[in-house]
């Protein structure tokens, strides 16, 4: 049973579907703590008894949403602490970390409060990298690549040069390195769009939140470059997105980069029927992707990988495809549930 703060158009939806999806196969059952929700189609249960193994997923909070507040109780006393194991997917369980204007707490009362809540649950803490900070974190990817997502390549049918598929929040220092990239070779590009919240103003929830700063952008920049902003999409059709553009750009926000942690999307591109941009540590891209990755990544000579990608496409398709056979075999939504049976057994 995963217990997670489901969103319609941004988070692990697809994902989850994915674990469903092989857990069948390998003749489990995956389902998400809650009821039935349209808007967010996934496996749903109330149904505590029958969950050998109760996987928090937190991303950006440690609250429950469904139900009432005797949730945490029912969790807890029926699954015993060896059996509940936390994926703390945005890296919060260590140390506060402020790095270009991206941070994982905002002071160390709250980083405190993170680690105590995970501590209360399980000893269990996993994060989504292969080189966690702290020693009683265990290195468990949990996003995955799967194969049923793969869209053909039709080179030419696309409308739009560049799409990104993902909201702002810390994101705009990575985005604002591919668009200096780009800038140099607008002409070659052809439309470019930003399908999220926050990179045209902060959504509406920001102020409320007191997370303005994590949604800062440039729109006048934007403004200049004549780049679309998109209303988000449900996560369903994410791959469907990205199949828009010539190219995607795969960023991930400062933080994240530090700590080398993947994000859906890190595998999600790669299905989709475009140029995956990588615009991430090119050890980061060799560690996920193999070392052909490498001619993907923006690096320094940014302007003329962009170029090369937009005029010439269909040179870099078997090199997708090649890494989309990587991800299946190495990074696949049945080989991540395979090690997180083995890591709830341990």
């Amino acid at each position: 049973m995963f217990v997670y703060y489901a969103f319609e158009d941004q988070g692990s939806g697809l994902v989850i579907q994915g674990y469903t999806q092989a857990a069948r196969v390998l003749g489990h059952e995956v389902c998400v703590y809650g009821r039935d929700n349209p808007k967010i189609p996934l496996n749903y249960s109330l149904d505590v008894d029958i969950a050998d193994a109760v996987i928090f997923i937190f991303e950006w909070t440690t609250q429950l949403r469904y139900e009432d507040q005797l949730d945490m109780l029912r969790l807890v006393s029926k699954v015993p602490r060896n059996r509940r194991v936390i994926l703390d997917g945005d890296g919060n369980y260590n140390d506060v970390i402020a790095i270009e204007g991206d941070y994982n707490h905002r002071d160390t009362a709250r980083c405190r409060e993170w680690i105590s809540v995970c501590d209360s649950v399980t000893d269990k803490i996993c994060q989504p990298t292969l080189h966690p900070m702290r020693p009683n974190v265990r290195p468990f990817l949990f996003y995955a690549y799967n194969p049923t997502w793969e869209v053909p390549f039709s080179p030419g049918v696309q409308e739009y040069g560049m799409i990104y598929v993902g909201h702002s929040k810390f994101r705009w220092v990575p985005m604002s390195r591919v668009l200096r990239a780009v800038e140099q070779v607008r002409m070659d590009v052809g439309r470019i769009g930003l399908v999220g919240h926050g990179w045209d103003k902060p959504p509406w929830w920001a102020t409320t939140l007191n997370m303005e700063d994590s949604y800062r952008s440039d729109p006048s920049y934007l403004e200049k470059l004549g780049i679309e902003v998109i209303t988000p999409v449900p996560f369903k059709q994410v791959i469907e997105t990205m199949s828009r553009a010539v190219f995607n750009p795969v960023l991930l926000r400062p933080t994240f980069n530090l700590m080398r942690i993947v994000s859906p999307r890190i595998f999600e591109t790669l299905a989709a029927n475009t140029i995956p941009l990588l615009a991430i540590d090119s050890e980061h891209a060799r560690e996920i992707y193999g070392d052909d990755a490498t001619a993907l990544v923006l690096g320094d000579n940014g302007p003329e990988t962009v170029r090369d990608i937009v005029r010439r496409p269909e040179k870099f398709h078997d090199l997708v495809i090649q890494i989309r056979k990587h991800l299946a075999s190495k990074h696949s939504h049945t080989a991540r549930l395979k090690q997180l049976i083995e890591i709830i057994k341990s």
